[in-house]
């Protein structure tokens, strides 16, 4: 029987402590763990916890009548919540009259959702959203979608970007890094008894198709291009061409946006529309009011990646719940998916015509392709197949 270390939990031949740094905060963080999370051997909330003083960590799923979080939920102007939402504050926001404390909510994404929903406490409180610098490296443990990173990095993320230190947060992810190493190196160099197979319940679709096949008749698919200067010259990049089709009805959409900036020399040639069309374009103010009434209230955006929500974001629209359509079809595919039309062409479904002008309205085209065939995928049943476990 192997030996815990009592701090980390950890094994004591794969303890991080040695590598935990010390790192203050001005921002006091809360975190909130689903219990089923604390059994997690590899999670990383109890790490950020070790690593910052100024935090507390409570295990719980209803914590009604905690003393500590309602008097948490008795100061919205200073407390906030770290979780995605329609109504969460992007973190240029949130940077403007930052919180002194930040709630973190720990667990699996369905085990987060139901800890946020069973608490109403925490649904007074503002949230705050984010889109991670670069895609997580929790390579020992598969995330639902390419934006979502693990409780350390999201906190690393938040607290380097609400105190402008982003490089002493990062000290952080050292611990981090090394367990996910050793973690791998230990399961590529495993020996250990031979392994049996068990029966395994009956094979359902991954989440991702499912949610695609559950969620078909209020998707709306979106793609976006934007007027995108050289990263050199510090010039932001903004939203010229939106383009977006609701599958299971065949509504269209289209917005064409005047440039707010000089238009970028490689922007006609990227977007493949001429000069005077994107300088002939609507008001950004009207193509995004005209977007908003398109929308329904129960829709779901689905995209192949987070350009376009960034884009919508960047210009304060309230971005609604997203599907990202390039994971499902991964998992649909068990390979990388490439760009959506390489996608599209891999699941092998009947490819759709372009109704819409230029770039956008090809790769939209290809997006419906791949959305149909992976909804049928996700709807389909297949019988039980066994599977090996350790003996």
């Amino acid at each position: 029987m192997r030996t815990l270390c009592l701090r980390c939990l950890r094994p004591q031949d794969t303890c991080y402590c040695a590598r935990v740094p010390r790192v203050d905060s001005r921002t006091h963080v809360v975190f909130l763990q689903h219990p089923r999370e604390r059994r997690v051997a590899i999670g990383t909330a109890r790490m950020a916890h070790l690593s910052l003083p100024n935090s507390e960590l409570h295990v719980g799923v209803d914590f009604t009548g905690h003393a500590r979080l309602a008097e948490l939920a008795a100061r919205p102007e200073r407390v906030a919540v770290l979780f995605p939402g329609e109504e969460a504050l992007p973190l240029e926001e949130a940077r403007k009259n930052p919180p002194e404390t930040l709630i973190v909510v720990d667990g699996t994404w369905p085990l987060a959702r139901k800890l946020v929903k069973t608490n109403p406490a925490l649904a007074g409180l503002p949230r705050i959203g984010f889109v991670p610098r670069r895609p997580s490296n929790y390579r020992i443990r598969s995330e639902p979608a390419e934006h979502c990173v693990s409780t350390i990095e999201a906190v690393v993320e938040v607290l380097g970007a609400l105190e402008g230190d982003q490089s002493r947060f990062d000290a952080l992810l050292g611990a981090f890094e090394y367990m996910v190493d050793t973690q791998l190196d230990r399961q590529s160099t495993r020996t250990g008894p031979g392994r049996k197979r068990i029966f395994k319940a009956p094979w359902r679709p991954p989440l991702e198709l499912r949610a695609i096949a559950e969620d078909f008749e209020r998707l709306v698919l979106l793609y976006a291009e934007a007027n995108a200067h050289p990263l050199g010259e510090g010039v932001p990049s903004e939203l010229v061409h939106l383009v977006a089709e609701r599958p299971s009805t065949g509504e269209h959409f289209e917005a064409l946006l005047a440039p707010r900036q000089p238009l970028a020399h490689s922007t006609a040639l990227h977007v493949e529309l001429s000069e005077a069309e994107l300088r002939a374009g609507e008001p950004l103010e009207a193509g995004l009011a005209r977007f908003q009434a398109f929308l329904r209230p129960e829709d779901k955006l689905a995209v192949w990646t987070t350009f376009a929500l960034e884009l919508l974001r960047r210009d304060g629209f309230p971005v609604p719940e997203a599907v990202n359509v390039r994971l499902a079809c991964a998992r649909a595919l068990k390979q990388k998916a490439g760009g959506v039309e390489q996608g599209a062409e891999l699941l092998g479904g009947p490819l759709e015509r372009p109704w819409a002008r230029g770039r956008a309205g090809r790769r939209l085209a290809a997006l419906t392709s791949a959305v149909r065939e992976l909804a049928e995928r996700g709807r389909a049943t297949a019988p039980p197949v066994p599977r090996t476990v350790a003996g």
